[in-house]
């Protein structure tokens, strides 16, 4: 049985200023592509059967700079979809919501359409994408790129627990997490290692 790896794409201009992103699709930042192209000695030793991203440019970049090959991209790594807080940080959401979480109270639709997704949406997503990881890891390692939130959710997930305690889980730009079992039970294994 394999291991689950996470990456976590490198740094962009909103990660840096603490913007929530998910549709925007913004490059990586200098030192974003300097994280991107680190992680690739924490990956190069492993065989994978599997190795998904996000469709986002910032994902696709960071698989590519890690050295990366075989990589297919699932619609279902996108990062939760922020609605109305696209491009907004959490401080000036709190100006009118000053209660707001996102890990409880999830992101509304925004004014032009985009969707704003609850934790258990996202949790839905993060549980089909948890399916094809499941069916990959008897043929070895699988990993995944993509995005901060919605990665936190899928550890939650993997681990057991609800869409909303990935709050637990603060997960870095430019990063690599483990997930493995132990006694058959899935653990956390590493997290946010850099080289």
């Amino acid at each position: 049985m394999g291991d689950l790896l996470l990456v976590r794409h490198g740094e962009t201009e909103w990660s840096r200023s603490g913007q929530h992103t998910s549709y925007t699709d913004l490059p990586l930042t200098p030192r974003g592509e300097e994280q991107a192209g680190s992680l690739a000695p924490l990956v190069a030793d492993r065989s994978f059967a599997l190795v998904l991203t996000s469709p986002l440019a910032r994902a696709v970049r960071t698989a590519e700079l890690a050295g990366l090959t075989g990589t297919e991209r699932d619609a279902d790594l996108h990062e939760w979809h922020y609605g109305a807080y696209e491009g907004v940080t959490t401080d000036e959401i709190r100006r009118d919501r000053p209660d707001w979480v996102l890990w409880s109270d999830g992101a509304p639709p925004g004014a032009d359409g985009a969707p704003g997704e609850s934790p258990e949406e996202v949790g839905k997503r993060a549980d089909r994408v948890l399916g094809r990881v499941t069916a990959a890891l008897p043929e070895g390692d699988v990993l995944l790129v993509a995005h901060g939130h919605f990665l936190r959710v899928l550890t939650a997930r993997r681990l057991g627990l609800s869409p909303a305690e990935g709050r637990l889980f603060r997960l870095e730009t430019g990063t690599v997490c483990r997930l493995s079992t132990e006694h058959g039970r899935p653990v956390i294994a590493e997290w946010n290692t850099r080289a």
